[in-house]
């Protein structure tokens, strides 16, 4: 009888998944990032993602490295030095989310940046070789603000409000 109560005690233990499955979701069009645990947003930030002519590229990536003080040695050209703190390296060519400056706009080089706070909290959550889908486009966003502002007015604005 307790090697029956053991056993049983066993398999409800085997059967409890010990990991969630975790990815990245950065919409180019809301310019925004979600963290996703098991199919469910767990958190959600502001992004400013590639202005024109240095768009962020679309697709699945993985986190390839994450350095919690970095400096580019791309930007500023030629010799870099831009700080980018938070890294979380998404290729091998220049494009990683950071924490940095989030205009209301699409508006780095083609990195993802993200909010104070947000960056922070994303950096600790997020693991070497997590998957991170980039997808929309940035202009998708730049027209509905304009469309906004045409049809509303100068007051007419974006609240970003978090707890």
């Amino acid at each position: 009888m307790k090697f029956k109560i053991i056993g049983m005690l066993l398999s409800l233990v085997v059967s409890i998944p010990l990991f969630a499955y975790q990815e990245i979701v950065v919409d180019l069009s809301e310019q925004k990032a979600y963290a996703i645990e098991d199919g469910y947003v767990v958190f959600e930030g502001r992004i400013s993602s590639g202005k024109m002519g240095r768009e962020t590229p679309n697709g699945e990536f993985r986190i390839l490295q994450k350095k919690r003080k970095h400096v580019s040695n791309l930007w500023p050209k030629p010799n870099g030095g831009a700080k980018m703190p938070y890294m979380m390296r998404l290729t091998n060519s220049g494009i990683a989310m950071h924490l940095g400056y989030v205009p209301n706009r699409p508006a780095s080089h083609g990195c993802i940046r993200l909010k104070k706070g947000f960056a922070q909290r994303m950096y600790r959550w997020a693991k070497v070789g997590m998957p991170v889908y980039v997808e929309g486009r940035a202009s998708d966003y730049l027209d509905g603000q304009r469309f906004a502002r045409d049809y509303y007015g100068d007051e007419y604005g974006i609240v970003d409000y978090h707890d």
